[in-house]
């Protein structure tokens, strides 16, 4: 989960923006296209698949609690960085909830549904923060004005809960609707911490040197499942020591991670050598869908993939020549939400999608 970007600048990964194939090109609006199929030929496991944003980039949207809304970030017209909306299920009522000062990401419902936690560098002054500087190759930018806030629907921000020095984002409630998961670099290292509500009893939780991020609880809240990046080599060492020092990291090598909250124990649940992120428990606790570019040769093409916590019975899921990801099931399992460049207007567009799931 790190910010709306990575569902289209996850795929400019190794320089270009386009993917392997063109995206198809559709004009109708979502309301004009229900009984369009946009499910690709392989994809068994989803059907009745509705595009339910229209244009720009949009992802990241995550069930509220009640599973009526969605919340998500995006990116529309002359906008100049990513602000988060909410929504119906159905694509209505799209109403923009962070107040347009800074870059925002990563926003989920509190329980209640009335307050959406997500962070902003609004700290950091009203405009955009700078873009990477690409000469380090694809790098990501952790933002030290990256701050978390908790806002009403109404977009007034009601709330800080931190403000230390560093990047502190990817703010994810647990399902008990307890505790909060979130990615820090104030300890120099992006590392994971739990939080309470209300921003008390910060506590880390990973310790190993390589980025960890984009983290979401198991369905009874006592597992975690995130990405990580684990240098090995000694040039590997040297870039990310480099890189980590300017605020980057480099989102190239990324691997499926899953631990036990109480005793810390992190399992390797995949171990591909690229960029497998956005992972998510399946309601059963017992496999993890994610997005990865596993099969791409080129690593521009990005599918949805599920496996066992064991990192056993791999299946691929999608079959779309561009992106998928960001995907989350609702609490029952019938009904998955993702994010998707297939059939958008323009290169580049990504928009939300929601799927019933068929085991």
């Amino acid at each position: 989960m790190n910010k709306l970007i990575f569902a289209v600048s996850l795929m400019l990964l190794l320089t270009a923006c386009q993917s392997e194939q063109p995206a198809a090109k559709q004009d109708m609006k979502p309301a004009e296209a229900e009984a369009r199929n946009y499910v690709m030929d392989g994809e068994t496991h989803i059907k009745n698949l509705r595009m339910i944003t229209d244009g720009g980039e949009n992802a990241e949207a995550y069930f509220s609690f009640g599973q009526q809304k969605l919340s998500f970030q995006a990116k529309t017209g002359d906008m100049g960085c990513d602000q988060i909306y909410v929504m119906n299920l159905d694509g209505s009522g799209k109403t923009q909830i962070s107040n347009g000062k800074g870059a925002t990401t990563c926003a989920f419902f509190m329980p209640g549904d009335s307050l959406v936690v997500y962070a902003s560098t609004q700290g950091g002054g009203d405009g955009c923060p700078p873009p990477p500087d690409r000469s380090k190759g694809y790098v990501w930018q952790l933002y030290d004005s990256y701050d978390i806030y908790v806002s009403d629907l109404n977009g007034n921000v009601v709330r800080q809960l931190t403000d230390t020095p560093g990047y502190d984002a990817e703010a994810v409630l647990s399902p008990k609707g307890d505790r909060i998961v979130f990615t820090s670099t104030r300890d120099g290292d992006p590392e994971l911490y739990l939080m309470d509500l209300d921003g008390s009893n910060q506590t880390r939780l990973t310790n190993m040197k390589g980025y960890d991020g984009g983290a979401f609880f198991s369905p009874d809240g006592e597992r975690l499942v995130f990405r990580a990046s684990r240098p090995k080599s000694d040039a590997e060492l040297a870039d990310y020591n480099d890189l980590v020092e300017l605020g980057y990291v480099r989102p190239t090598a990324l691997e499926i991670y899953v631990m036990d909250i109480a005793s810390r124990e992190i399992t390797q649940v995949t171990e591909f050598g690229k960029a497998s992120f956005a992972p998510y428990f399946h309601p059963d606790g017992q496999r993890i869908i994610f997005s990865s570019n596993i099969n791409s040769e080129r690593g521009r093409n990005f599918d949805l993939y599920i496996v066992g916590i064991d990192g056993q019975g791999l299946k691929q899921l999608t079959f779309n020549p561009t992106f998928d990801g960001f995907p989350m099931f609702t609490r029952d399992g019938k009904t998955l939400v993702f994010a998707s460049n297939r059939f958008n207007k323009k290169d580049g567009d990504t928009n939300v999608f929601m799927a019933d799931w068929v085991e």
